[in-house]
């Protein structure tokens, strides 16, 4: 039996705030995007850049913290997992997405750790959040 390995571990910086929503079934859920950024030099000596944009998924309780805390140029440190999925678009497309579901979430702005102490999501700044998957009961 072979065994595998979805982890995704990111630093970066929010695009825009946070949308949140709830499922059918009431389940809040929160997507947001966040950049990436590799520098290096090429053949000639020139600094070249490129980012990179992923769709960041947050369930339940972490999606609470990312509503609560979560802003546009916010910096902050990701560990996850890989997901894609598909679905039909309006005009009846198939469509593919690849999203990284979140299972912890570390708030790396100084003044964003402090918050997240103040609104007892954290006991001190830089403390990891995470989705609180340890109440699924399954």
């Amino acid at each position: 039996m072979s065994r595998t390995l979805n982890k995704v571990m990111l630093i970066g910086n929010v695009g825009k705030d946070p949308e949140v929503n709830f499922t059918p079934s009431g389940v809040k859920v929160a997507q947001f995007r966040l950049a990436t950024s590799e520098t290096w030099k090429d053949k000639d000596g020139t600094i070249q850049e490129h980012t990179d944009w992923h769709t960041i998924v947050a369930w339940r309780g972490l999606a609470d913290v990312v509503e609560k805390l979560v802003r546009r140029g916010s910096r902050i440190y990701i560990e996850g997992k890989i997901q894609s999925r598909s679905f039909q678009d309006a005009d009846g497309h198939k469509r593919y997405v690849v999203e990284i579901v979140a299972d912890n979430l570390l708030l790396l702005d100084s003044k964003k750790s402090e918050q997240a102490g103040q609104h007892g999501e954290s006991d001190h700044p830089g403390t990891p959040l995470n989705n609180g998957a340890d109440d699924i009961p399954f």
